[in-house]
């Protein structure tokens, strides 16, 4: 059944990981790499020289002709410029292989073309990429050859950040030292810095390539424009957890290998809700460090099911009817001495340092609510928040019901006197073991999770790279762990000062707490009653990035500078009305030069069936119903084809972005849906063998 492997040999291969640099660094460089990957610095000139060479030795020794920067600019995927290794040949026609410290550390990819949001002009060209030392260098092997990839930050000439990395490397050294202040007003002075481990559940289709390339909506928007449901979907539950068929297990079995050699410690996979969706997920690393190896889980998905004839689609609703993909990004706190901070214990009510993390990270997530919702907007997202698939766009905190009495007691009465504990489930078979309960069940609509030692920010979508989200989240838990320390650090009485501030906070924003189910329309009605926001679009989201607190907030931890902040808010909206501008342009082309043809040509054909019956005196009524009802929706289909030709032009003539994004979102997407509308009608009325283009139930089962 294939080839055996030996995972522990596998992992890292195409990594220059510590363990490596340990065998070729000397100890003086090595010490000094570790000094800066641990407690932050900038290398030597002379110690980077001799790590640049040494990585180029474990490079070219596998096979590397190139290496590249590889960074994460703010189109939300990846980049890279390889440069060979070789150098000018030397008197005697030899080449000669060259990687110095300064190569290494710092590249000047061209920033013209890459989104900037007003930070550059188009003509202003020069951008920077840094080294992220924290982040270890990995080979990809491609068609183009194998290539030394070196994780980088982007910035421009003038300092602004143009990526997601530089943001998410500085939140994290916010909040590590935010949250390090609590842990040393609770003794704790052994910790010398707090670490964000996140762990990303990356969701995903496959369909058959040579399908998906006869539809020109997938090849251009990566989600299906037109499409009338099959006659099964995922009604039957059947799909969950069944069994992996062939084709997809050979795709899985690739992919594994793949990510390990590249060190990423893929765990977990299985069949999603959908047909033809599928999820993997990875055991939890440092935040960049996870957002890095998520970009190259979605990379490597891509290549992969290439290999195997497949192609993997990441858009959050490649689908109309069935499930989206989203991106559950698991996040947890602990220090360097080993403490995760948000472990409850067995008794909750009385650990009272998680209770003072637990309290700041409900003000966090109450008070900035909106920030955190933009932090996982995108355009794909849009069609499924809120949609008895996802979390609604409301954020609310699900604790559980241990930890909900907890802050019950807490406000209440000032005392958390007990906890409830899980207890034992009998199973009533004499062979099967009783099993140890939780204290709380788990609830999959909330957006925003407690699973026992960490919090599942689950509204994320699946192509969405996950910096925005851990940058959002490190932010504003730093701003409540600041918040938190200012009053403790000048407390006479700690003791009372910590009590009651852990009160006051349940108390305050005991209104984000929602155990119940947050796909009912009683939840929307209840969260307007308790005054959550409730923001069901992207470019509605974006406009929380440039007010006042939210500003002071990013600028407070050195995160985000205004000017960043205002330039990632006019990339959303030029993002949206670009996104929405191609899939209207893919609509109209697809409904002018395939379906429409398709369908009058059909319909002549089914005509002529009508005067031929008649001509032979037969009855051809069903016939001519049939023809009527084809006529009826093409006529339909013509009118709405003209409305939404003619929404688009007025929206792309508009100048202000923002009031351009608003327009499409309020004219040409309505128009857009009208018109599937009746071509989907259509599908249904229509031979199979007429229809243009593969259908639902071909593309959505061709890999089952």
């Amino acid at each position: 059944m294939g080839d055996k492997i030996n995972v522990e040999e596998l992992f890292g291969k195409n990594v220059f990981t510590m363990r490596k640099m340990k065998k070729v660094l000397a100890p003086d460089v090595l010490q000094e790499v570790e000094q800066v990957i641990y407690h932050g610095g900038e290398l030597s000139m002379k110690s980077a020289d001799a790590v640049a060479h040494a990585m180029k030795q474990w490079a070219v020794e596998n096979g590397a002709t190139h290496y590249t920067h590889w960074f994460q600019p703010l189109t939300g995927i990846t980049a890279e410029k390889h440069d060979a290794f070789v150098t000018k040949p030397d008197e005697n026609g030899k080449m000669i292989t060259s990687f110095t410290g300064k190569m290494l550390i710092k590249g000047e990819p061209d920033a013209s073309s890459f989104p900037s949001g007003g930070l550059r002009a188009t003509f202003e060209a020069r951008g920077y990429t840094a080294w992220d030392i924290t982040s270890p260098a990995f080979l990809k092997e491609t068609a183009s050859g194998v290539t030394l990839c070196i994780p980088t930050a982007f910035c421009s000439y003038t300092g602004e950040a143009l990526d997601k990395k530089t943001p998410l490397l500085r939140s994290m050294e916010a909040i590590s030292k935010q949250a390090l202040r609590l842990v040393k007003l609770f003794g704790n002075d052994r910790a010398s810095r707090v670490n964000v481990s996140v762990g990303p559940e990356q969701e995903y289709f496959l369909v058959d390539w040579e399908m998906s390339q006869e539809r020109d909506d997938l090849i251009f928007t990566g989600r299906t424009l037109f499409g009338a449901a099959p006659p099964k979907g995922q009604e039957m539950e059947d799909h969950y957890f069944g069994v992996i068929r062939e084709r997809a297990g050979a795709f899985m079995k690739d992919l594994n290998e793949e990510l390990w050699k590249l060190g990423v410690p893929g765990r977990t996979q299985h069949k999603e809700v959908a047909p033809g969706q599928h999820e993997l997920a990875v055991i939890y690393e440092t935040a960049n460090i996870a957002v890095d190896h998520n970009q190259i889980v979605m990379e490597t998905m891509k290549r992969v099911a290439e290999y195997h004839g497949m192609r993997c689609l990441l858009h959050e609703k490649p689908f109309a009817g069935v499930n989206g993909s989203g991106k559950h990004v698991n996040w947890s706190l602990s220090t360097d001495d080993g403490v995760n901070l948000l472990d409850p214990g067995d008794t909750p009510n009385d650990n009272i340092q998680f209770l003072m993390i637990l309290s700041c990270m409900l003000k966090a997530v109450d008070d900035h609510a909106d920030i955190l919702r933009q932090s996982a907007s995108d355009v794909g997202n849009d069609l499924r928040l809120g949609a008895d698939e996802a979390p609604p766009a409301i954020i609310s905190v699900f604790l559980g019901a241990q930890l909900e009495d907890v802050v019950r007691q807490l406000v209440e009465t000032g005392v958390a006197a007990s906890s409830i504990q899980g207890g034992i489930l009998k199973t009533g078979v004499s062979t099967l073991p009783d099993l140890e309960l939780d204290a709380t069940d788990r609830n999959r609509t909330s957006p925003f999770a407690f699973t026992g030692n960490k919090f599942e920010f689950r509204m994320v979508g699946s192509a969405d790279s996950v910096a925005s989200p851990v940058t959002a989240m490190n932010a504003i838990f730093a701003k409540a762990f600041s918040d938190a320390a200012d009053v403790l650090e000048q407390a006479e009485n700690r003791e009372l000062a910590i009590h009651n501030l852990i009160k006051e906070n349940l108390r305050n924003h005991r209104r984000i707490i929602f155990n119940g189910n947050g796909y009912s329309q009683e939840w929307v009605k209840e969260a307007a009653r308790r005054g959550l926001k409730n923001i069901p679009t992207m470019i509605e989201a974006a406009d929380v990035l440039t007010l006042p607190e939210t500003v002071a907030t990013y600028e407070k931890f050195g995160i985000f500078t205004a000017s960043e902040l205002s330039s990632r808010q006019e990339i959303i909206f030029e993002t949206y009305v670009k996104t929405i501008n191609i899939e209207a342009l893919t609509m109209m082309n697809m409904a002018n030069t395939q379906i429409l043809p398709a369908v009058m040509l059909y319909a002549g054909k089914l005509a002529k069936s009508v005067n031929a019956v008649k001509e032979a005196g037969a009855d051809a009524s069903v016939q001519a119903a049939e023809l009527k009802e084809i006529q009826k929706y093409l006529k339909e289909m013509k009118r709405a084809l003209d409305a939404l030709q003619r929404e688009e032009k007025k929206a792309g003539a508009m100048e202000e972005t923002r009031a351009q994004a608003f327009c499409y979102l309020n004219k040409v997407k309505p128009a857009m849906e009208k018109l599937r509308e009746s071509a989907d009608a259509l599908e249904q009325l229509v031979d199979k063998r007429a229809w243009p283009f593969p259908t639902y139930a071909d593309l959505m089962f061709s890999v089952e």
